[in-house]
């Protein structure tokens, strides 16, 4: 009967997806397609919860069989991320008309990064004073308790890290182990490395053009190529949603949802905020934020869902470049960058507001001036080479937490909540680079204004 069950289960996904082949060859946009995907993913998800129950055999078991198409696509955009990586950040520097814009791009979407996140962790401090939110107002149960522990233990990873130490992380060592994502810095090193060939090919031109001009036409090939490899992954995109989604809220443990509802509410609330204060930006640097919105609302569902602000990188330079109008180098490197560094709800926000609810049970008023300034100039430092997958905020918390002196057990008392909130922090991640993007070509003159105020011009980077 179990065997039967699961096997039901199964046919009623691939029946989804059948319907989601059939808008595709009935031509229907990928946006609304993406979209049915989420909703049928949520509803689906709720049932299973409701006729199983989120801690049975049958529902662990179909969630693992979804999983092949969920996880499976997660996986298959990891796969390029590297590549492309690589490949676009070396293709954008080597077909610079100057190379003095290489800076003025970098010193832009890293400001805009950062700043930002500075600005996240303020609105996290005043949500978390808003709602009176406490460390103390949170029961601790087994998995709390233990992943308080193993959270401790990790501490000792990062915090006998210095400044500079971190900063040296960044540098690469060996770059075929960073490609492999082996380090939390892993992306940024392969965009250092990157940069170090763009750079060089540019001084190779001068001394050597023809080779320069061999390579160059190389590099533009494998971009070609790899570009192809991103267009037919991201045409896999409803399907993926789909099953990611469906598992995620059959498995959402409701109980642990409500018990700490108000860290959950208040965690949403400062995320809106900051979405705000980003259509904010876009609109003081003279675009219109609801043509900005509706054009990333598909990536911005896709990074929800997914949890992994890297996975998002191909989805995010094809919106820029194609809906947006960015250039492809700003798009290229703002995407790039975007997952590792400033991040506003993982390094930003999250990390601000368990310093506030952590700070009071060590006898520390979290609201003088002087915790919120050092807190705040902390975050903005250590927002660099935060990993853009899952797990990313936790790494950001030990580094804020044990810098301000603060006991990092305790923010292993959310573990029941994880999930959810990393839903919304990373589709902030996402926008944040998006944004950083969009405006850092608008202040360079690349952005294509035409493109941007096409409203048409979403479904242009959608048709897969």
């Amino acid at each position: 009967m179990t065997i039967f069950l699961i096997c039901v289960n199964i046919v009623v996904l691939l029946a989804i997806i059948g319907l989601l082949i059939f808008m595709q060859k009935k031509h229907i946009s990928f946006t609304k397609r993406v979209f049915t995907g989420l909703g049928a993913g949520i509803v689906l998800g709720a049932l299973l919860q409701a006729v199983y129950g989120v801690d049975s055999e049958i529902l662990t078991n179909t969630a693992d069989w979804y999983s092949i198409v969920g996880s499976g696509y997660i996986q298959l955009l990891m796969m390029i991320v590297v590549p492309l990586v690589m490949v676009s950040i070396i293709q954008s520097i080597i077909n610079l008309e100057k190379s003095a814009d290489l800076g003025k791009m970098s010193a832009w979407i890293i400001g805009f990064l950062v700043s930002t996140a500075m600005v996240a962790a303020l609105i996290g401090i005043g949500a978390a004073g808003l709602f009176n939110l406490s460390a103390d107002q949170i029961d601790a149960g087994q998995a709390e308790i233990e992943r308080g522990d193993m959270l401790q233990e990790k501490l000792g990873d990062v915090q006998d890290l210095s400044a500079p130490q971190k900063i040296l992380s960044f540098i690469p060592s060996n770059i075929f182990l960073d490609m492999t994502g082996e380090r939390a810095t892993s992306v940024i090193a392969v965009v250092i490395f990157s940069i170090i060939v763009g750079i060089a090919v540019l001084g190779l031109r001068r001394k050597n053009p023809e080779q320069a001009e061999m390579f160059t036409k190389m590099v533009n090939a494998l971009y070609a190529v790899v570009m192809r490899i991103v267009t037919l992954i991201l045409r896999l995109t409803p399907f993926g949603i789909l099953a990611l989604m469906a598992n995620t809220v059959a498995k959402t443990d409701v109980a642990g949802i409500v018990q700490l509802g108000k860290f959950v509410i208040a965690s949403y609330v400062a995320l809106f905020v900051i979405m705000i204060f980003h259509l904010l930006l876009v609109g003081v640097f003279g675009l219109n934020p609801m043509t900005y919105l509706k054009k990333a609302i598909p990536v911005l569902g896709f990074a929800f869902t997914s949890r992994s602000s890297a996975g998002t990188i191909p989805l995010n330079i094809q919106a820029q470049k194609n809906s947006l109008g960015v250039d492809t180098g700003i798009a290229n490197m703002s995407a790039s960058f975007g997952a590792t560094i400033g991040q506003n709800g993982c390094a930003g926000m999250y990390p601000a507001m368990l310093a506030v609810m952590i700070a009071p049970t060590v006898g520390i008023d979290p609201f003088t001036p002087a915790f919120i300034i050092k807190l705040v100039l902390i975050i903005g430092i250590s927002s660099f080479g935060v990993a853009g997958v899952g797990g990313g905020a936790t790494f950001a918390a030990l580094i804020v937490l044990s810098s301000m002196g603060l006991p990092v057990a305790l923010a292993g008392l959310l573990i029941s909540i994880e999930a959810l909130i990393d839903m919304g922090r990373t589709a902030v991640n996402v926008n944040d680079s998006m944004v950083a993007g969009t405006l850092t070509a608008r202040i360079l003159g690349k952005l294509n204004l035409k493109t941007f105020n096409d409203k048409t011009a979403i479904e242009d980077s959608s048709s897969f």
